[in-house]
């Protein structure tokens, strides 16, 4: 269905300080918000740097999962636990899979996947 308007244009919430929707004739686009990269470490030495808004430092995280091997980091550089202090170990996409499925599922999902691909002549008997 064709419409005769533009339809309603909006930006994520946060990134910019504007009015509201922009028009075509409106020349201002809203001014950026200001945000700040902060580093955290985790106890394997692993860095990682997030983007926040610039918000109060009693705003910002202290600690965040680290994305490369699910411990805590802080923004402190060697003072991370070297385990995690919750309840809640880190668990992998891997890890979750295996929760749902069985390892025969597995094997009837590989062998479903292996069959269609040799039917299609990309992988050889």
């Amino acid at each position: 269905m064709v419409h005769g308007t533009q339809g309603f244009r909006g930006t994520r919430a946060g990134v910019t300080a504007g009015t509201g929707p922009k028009n075509e004739s409106d020349s201002t686009v809203g001014e950026n918000l200001p945000r700040i990269r902060v580093p955290y470490w985790c106890a394997n030495g692993h860095e990682t740097r997030l983007v926040f808004l610039k918000l109060p430092e009693d705003q910002i995280p202290p600690s965040w999962d680290c994305p490369k091997c699910g411990l805590v980091a802080t923004r402190e550089p060697g003072a991370a636990p070297c385990e995690r202090q919750d309840d809640e170990v880190f668990k992998s996409h891997l890890d979750y899979v295996k929760e749902r499925r069985s390892s025969q599922d597995a094997e009837r999902v590989l062998a479903g996947a292996l069959k269609r691909l040799r039917s299609r002549g990309i992988l050889s008997d």
